[in-house]
């Protein structure tokens, strides 16, 4: 793989996807920043980005792309080989949380968030995983969450989504390893994003008004999550050394964030025992897991 990579991004309007387009291209990776309605919605953040790209001869490129869309996820990843004869790295970025008692969470509201959280980066990954595989190279970075491996209550089906996405990543590390395409895992703390700005809450107010005392939860995970929030440049550092890592050396899981809170215990515990069970089914030859730890610092 050249040490200058080809990175699409999903989520790229703003937040870490921002960050992390801003921080590779400074570094002379070659981004393609994908979002929905750069011409809409967006064209703010869209025009942004290009002003900065044009300012500091930055290679930056924006693509509209709805990660809950076949069809334009598709459009967007063959437009960047296109430009780029190639996609080193995919960042699965995009997603947004959702606050409130699960009860009070609609099949809707909770189909939607699944849409984005996790089937967004099963579509992208299909779109880019036969030009990975061509190239017998690439990155998968799955962007999870602190989330992803303990469970806050008002949080739960955000969690669902996160620990939907750290399992199917973890699968891909198995699948592609023999491939040279490498899955991994981030797992950030707590940051100040545009993330809580952009909070879904549960729509059913009359369930969660049958709460009682209960029903503040929401808004006190929210406010400790505010006031211990970290900067946010910190992740995308993070992603450029994991992306900068040379083939074959990344690990399966990355996390940081201001707080621990015992999550690289969980993710050591988690290595032992998925390599204990790999074992067991035969399977460590064909996954190449246990040249590696599962857990890396950045």
């Amino acid at each position: 793989m050249n040490s200058k990579q080809v990175v699409l991004i999903t989520g790229s309007s703003t937040g870490f996807g921002r960050l992390f387009a801003e921080t590779m291209a400074r570094k002379g990776h070659t981004v393609f920043a994908t979002m929905r309605d750069p011409g809409g919605r967006n064209a703010k953040n869209a025009s942004e980005i290009r002003a900065l790209a044009e300012k500091e001869s930055l290679p930056i490129h924006v693509l509209e792309m709805d990660v809950t869309n076949d069809i334009s996820v598709e459009r967007a990843v063959d437009a960047a080989v296109a430009k780029a004869g190639r996609i080193d790295v995919a960042i699965n970025n995009a997603g947004y949380y959702l606050s409130g008692l699960e009860e009070a969470v609609t099949t809707e509201q909770a189909q939607r968030l699944m849409d984005t959280n996790f089937l967004g980066p099963v579509r992208v990954n299909r779109a880019v995983l036969p030009h990975m595989r061509r190239q017998r190279g690439g990155v998968l970075i799955h962007v999870s969450s602190g989330a992803g491996r303990v469970v806050l209550p008002s949080a739960g089906f955000y969690c669902a989504s996160k620990f939907a996405l750290e399992a199917l990543a973890e699968a891909y590390s198995y699948e592609l390893a023999a491939q040279g395409i490498e899955s991994v895992i981030l797992e950030p703390g707590q940051y100040e994003t545009p993330v809580f700005g952009n909070t879904v809450t549960a729509a059913d107010e009359a369930r969660t008004n049958t709460y009682g005392a209960v029903k503040e939860i929401p808004a006190k995970i929210n406010a400790a999550l505010s006031s211990t929030a970290g900067n946010a440049q910190e992740v995308a550092e993070a992603v450029l050394r994991i992306v900068e890592t040379p083939a074959g050396e990344k690990q399966l899981r990355y996390f940081v964030g201001p707080q621990d809170f015992g999550l690289n215990e969980i993710n050591a515990l988690s290595k032992r025992v998925q390599t204990s069970m790999l074992e067991a089914f035969g399977l460590t030859a064909d996954t190449k897991f246990l040249k590696g730890k599962a857990v890396g610092a950045v």
